[in-house]
């Protein structure tokens, strides 16, 4: 069943006027899904911004005057949507639109922009950029997380570009993987924040792609740090939630990594101790509330109602046991959705790929 945003919105109106004892009877069959005209408009996001070149936050370190130079030049793959890794994750998006959407609108012009970016001669680049001095850490993990999600979606898009593509990527997709292996052993603790350094999401995403790719090597890694990291955590306050500008939960992400790696027997003893509360048919938990959508950093709260439905949709489908929280993904997805239309750039260039991640990945 699909649930387009009005319907979303009717279906939220009921539960916000049904008493708090009587919650539990709403029994939502399947989660919120895109129809065609709602990819429409999530499309026209990243397509707008994928070679808008400012304004730009760089995030670079500087070692000599030479590294100044203009986005297109640092990134001439990546170098719109206000920062890397939003570049890249809009390319996902687009990719995953297509795939999902053959008969999107624009597609023409989407299957363009995708190739004048990835090409071979932008992916070099990109990966000299990497293999700077000053550059070892740069977009990690988050940034890498979604470079790596790119890449698994291009491999599983059964489409002549998507072989073209994946295959100019390769290169950089190779780096970053090397950069995690690299990387991981080195890790000493987990990094729990709620924003780009959330070590479980940047695992998380990796372990997607290593799974997919069937990469050995890269999976085993993930697994092994994922155990060390998290297996012996208790009772995660989820009633910190939210900080101020999140837009992971830190809670959450874990339990969206940990669901990945653990088998059936030993998630669900793991999530006994970790959230005992999710599994209680009344539970709810209230949406982040944005004051200012026009601040970038405020924002990112709606990022955080997208990423927390996705773990919820993701959670209820291989547990049924936790379909009841479908009803809580929902309110999250129907109080930030609707704001995307309009949105000004501070939001747009990044929050379209959370709600297509959100409404079209409940696995």
């Amino acid at each position: 069943m699909k649930i387009t945003i009005i319907h979303l919105a009717v279906l939220l109106l009921l539960i916000d006027c049904t008493p708090k004892d009587s919650t539990e009877k709403i029994n939502i069959q399947e989660p919120a899904q895109l129809t065609l005209e709602e990819a429409y408009h999530l499309a026209e996001l990243p397509l707008a911004c994928l070679q808008t070149e400012y304004p730009n936050k760089l995030g670079q370190t500087i070692g000599t005057k030479e590294d100044i130079r203009e986005p297109h030049q640092l990134h001439p793959a990546f170098y719109g949507c206000f920062d890397w890794h939003s570049a890249v994750h809009g390319h996902w998006s687009l990719v995953k639109l297509l795939k999902e959407f053959p008969q999107l609108e624009k597609t023409d012009l989407i299957r363009l922009k995708l190739q004048e970016n990835i090409s071979e001669q932008n992916i070099h680049a990109e990966v000299a950029y990497f293999q700077g001095e000053h550059s070892k850490s740069y977009e990690r993990t988050y940034g890498w997380a979604w470079l790596l999600k790119l890449a698994e979606e291009l491999h599983t898009w059964n489409d002549p570009l998507a072989r073209h593509l994946e295959q100019n990527l390769q290169p950089l997709t190779d780096l970053i993987i090397q950069r995690y292996l690299d990387f991981l052993p080195k890790l000493k603790y987990p990094i729990r924040a709620g924003e780009h350094t959330n070590t479980a999401f940047g695992l998380a995403f990796a372990w997607d792609y290593a799974n997919t790719i069937q990469h050995e090597e890269l999976k085993a890694v993930i697994e092994s740090r994922a155990i060390d990291f998290y297996l012996n955590d208790i009772d995660c306050p989820l009633n910190w939630e939210p900080s101020g500008y999140d837009f992971l939960s830190p809670c959450f992400e874990e339990i969206d990594l940990m669901r990945r790696v653990l088998n059936e027997d030993e998630f669900k003893d793991w999530m006994n101790r970790f959230a005992p509360k999710l599994k209680a048919k009344d539970f709810h938990l209230k949406v982040g509330e944005v004051s200012d959508r026009s601040d970038g950093k405020l924002v990112h709260l709606d990022g955080l109602n997208f990423s927390r439905a996705w773990v919820l949709y993701g959670l209820a489908h291989q547990y049924p046991e936790y379909w009841h929280l479908i009803n809580t993904a929902d309110e999250h997805i129907g109080y930030s959705l609707p704001n995307l239309v309009g949105d000004g750039y501070e939001g747009g260039h990044w929050l379209g790929t959370f709600a297509i991640y959100a409404l079209n990945n409940p696995n």
